[in-house]
């Protein structure tokens, strides 16, 4: 019953039950306290003590009203903070949150130290819940999500993975960020700037990759230099390629791997002096360079290499050189891979 009917119907029944008393006995009686007459109608003494236990009761249910009050009040803090808890757990940003009642506290403190996953679509949540989850399943089935739209642009820190995909999902529907991605690779993840760069390497000429050659890697120069072997429009030249090879960290068989493209792509003389200045820059490209002269059976020029080198080195190659001299008609890959020659190199 609400505090104000109780106060009315108590009232009413006191007066009621006054009245009748009056009219039952309108006199007066007297009582002494302590040498104080107290002398009232026999009416007033009869409601009295129901007007005492009214008071009384006042005070009782005032008491336990506000303390149902603030005990709501913690459950509905604990409710909001439980709700945001949620919230950041869902989108793998969870944070330490204050709870006012202790029930809670001990359960719910275990989501400020763990992410939440929604594997299927979730009803009869808050709203700000139903939006994210929405968000975060439109993210994880491949679709790029504005999050500066749907005010989330200060919600992912960098390395979130929900941040991470909604960007590998951009990168297959936006061209433009692609090369975003390239020109400022230093502001996105590893995994980002890698799936940018192979999507590039799938698709641009040598003419617009030159500019970010100190970001690339072999295994995507090599996809870019495959490609120009079928392709002219490539652009590739040899300042282009030197670029390339002074930026990249290559390995005996990465030179080789060139040569066999570039073989395709430059004149034996433009070959061999880019691949002469290589293995004189770097003794990884040694190998690329013999592997050429083999090519282009240039038996006085390999003669001439090899005098120059130990005795122990390029045994292989020396063997095949002999055969070549005794005019058998071997081919390089008849007896060498030329790449697994490099094993050790």
């Amino acid at each position: 019953m609400r505090l104000g009917l109780y106060i009315f119907a108590a009232l009413t029944l006191m007066g009621i039950v006054g009245a009748l008393v009056h009219m039952i006995n309108p006199n007066n009686f007297l009582i002494e306290v302590m040498g104080i007459n107290f002398n009232f109608p026999v009416a007033v003494w009869v409601i009295l003590p129901m007007a005492l236990l009214l008071l009384f009761t006042i005070i009782h249910m005032f008491y336990y009203g506000v303390r149902s009050y603030f005990k709501k009040k913690k459950w509905t803090h604990d409710a909001e903070t439980l709700e945001d808890a949620l919230y950041w757990s869902l989108v793998h940003e969870p944070k330490d949150q204050k709870y006012m009642i202790d029930d809670v506290k001990r359960s719910a403190v275990l989501l400020s130290r763990s992410t939440l996953n929604v594997v299927d679509g979730v009803e009869g949540l808050s709203d700000r819940l139903t939006k994210i989850v929405n968000i975060l399943n439109k993210i994880k089935n491949g679709e790029y999500v504005d999050l500066k739209e749907n005010k989330l642009a200060k919600v992912f820190n960098e390395g979130n993975p929900h941040l991470i995909k909604n960007r590998l999902n951009r990168l297959e529907s936006d061209p433009e960020f692609v090369e975003e991605v390239m020109k400022s690779s230093s502001q996105y993840s590893e995994q980002v700037q890698h799936e940018a760069l192979r999507i590039f390497a799938s698709k641009e000429t040598f003419f617009k990759a030159r500019k970010y050659a100190k970001i690339f890697d072999v295994e995507n120069f090599m996809v870019m230099l495959n490609r120009a072997a079928e392709d002219e429009e490539m652009g590739l030249n040899a300042d282009i390629l030197n670029d390339f090879v002074e930026g990249l960290k290559l390995k005996c068989a990465d030179f080789v791997r060139i040569a066999k493209v570039t073989k395709k792509i430059f004149s034996p003389d433009e070959n061999l002096a880019l691949f002469k200045r290589y293995q004189k820059e770097n003794p990884k490209a040694q190998n690329a360079y013999l592997y050429l002269l083999f090519e282009y059976e240039l038996l006085d020029e390999i003669e001439n290499y090899f005098d120059e080198h130990e005795a122990h080195e390029f045994v292989k190659y020396r063997a095949l050189f002999e055969l070549k001299k005794q005019n058998k008609g071997f081919k390089l890959e008849d007896l060498i891979d030329a790449e697994s020659i490099c094993k050790n190199v």
